[in-house]
């Protein structure tokens, strides 16, 4: 697999990494959803690069992620909103919000807690079936080949020539 054609390819976690797959995006979507919009303040709070920051805000456009929208016309200024396909991100990035919190924080805790707008509790993501409700760990599922794979012909292999 060749990091430019990673989207192509016929995975599901391949072309989603191409898309999300490096540390800045992960944060400029975290902050996406810390309701960060605009570009000096997605700068400020992550201390990257103009060059990096504008780079990785034009692929996250480009794959309809955010939505360039203009708040200003002079000078003309933009701010990155998360479209529908950004918003389905959600329950990524909260599970590796959780795995952080359990795998990652030290004795104070949870560095953020989230609340469930509708009952008022603090809560843990959790992943449960779509058909029974059922909650599901990676030990509860099986998978099998879908209509979207693709099988390729395995690489040829070299041996050394003999002379």
């Amino acid at each position: 697999m060749k990091w430019a054609t990673l989207d192509k390819e016929p995975c599901s976690v391949a072309r989603t990494v191409a898309v999300i797959g490096d540390r800045w995006t992960l944060l400029i979507l975290r902050d996406c959803f810390l309701r960060v919009r605009r570009f000096e303040a997605f700068q400020t709070r992550l201390g990257i690069t103009r060059h990096l920051l504008a780079d990785r805000l034009r692929k996250l456009v480009a794959f309809g992620v955010l939505e360039r929208v203009a708040y200003q016309d002079s000078p003309k200024r933009y701010e990155y909103v998360l479209t529908e396909r950004g918003l389905a991100l959600h329950p990524v990035l909260m599970s590796i919000v959780h795995w952080g919190d359990v795998h990652m924080s030290d004795a104070r805790g949870r560095p953020m807690l989230h609340e469930h707008k509708s009952c008022g509790h603090v809560f843990d993501p959790v992943m449960t079936c779509s058909v029974c409700g059922g909650r599901i760990s990676a030990r509860d599922v099986l998978t099998h080949d879908g209509p979207g794979l693709i099988r390729r012909a395995p690489r040829a292999r070299r041996t050394p020539s003999s002379s």
